[in-house]
């Protein structure tokens, strides 16, 4: 099935194997979902991804990441902020903050994807594509 919004899809499928507490989940291989899965990974929310499969078929392995011992999943939200019927821009003085720093607002810039955090210091403003936490 063809699926309109990968990004949406992309933090469906991690939240879904967050709440089954699965190791591994995985996602359509876009140039979009990689960069995605860099940041998380860059920001600590995975453990890491990888490419699987060949060809259009491609698939990003995600692997999640738990804390304790009760396998608390470290990612507590992810929020989709810019859909495909109503995009969010903010420019560089407008960035969101996530709980106030404690989480992550992921941003498309013009130099790539990056946290709000990033975006600040490189004073690049972009549509704002989701939230983590």
């Amino acid at each position: 099935m063809a699926v309109n919004d990968t990004i949406a899809d992309m933090l469906t499928r991690i939240r879904n194997a967050n709440l089954a507490r699965h190791q591994t989940t995985e996602v359509p291989s876009t140039k979009m979902t990689r960069s995605i899965a860099k940041v998380l990974q860059d920001e600590g929310f995975i453990m890491g991804y990888e490419e699987a499969g060949e060809g259009v078929k491609r698939n990003l392995v995600i692997s999640l990441k738990y804390k304790g011992k009760g396998k608390r999943p470290i990612i507590n939200a992810l929020k989709r902020i810019s859909k495909p019927g109503f995009r969010v821009y903010s420019n560089r003085k407008d960035l969101p903050r996530v709980l106030g720093g404690i989480g992550v607002a992921i941003i498309s810039t013009s130099s790539g994807i990056m946290t709000d955090r990033e975006a600040r210091r490189q004073g690049l403003g972009g549509e704002v594509l989701c939230y983590v936490w």
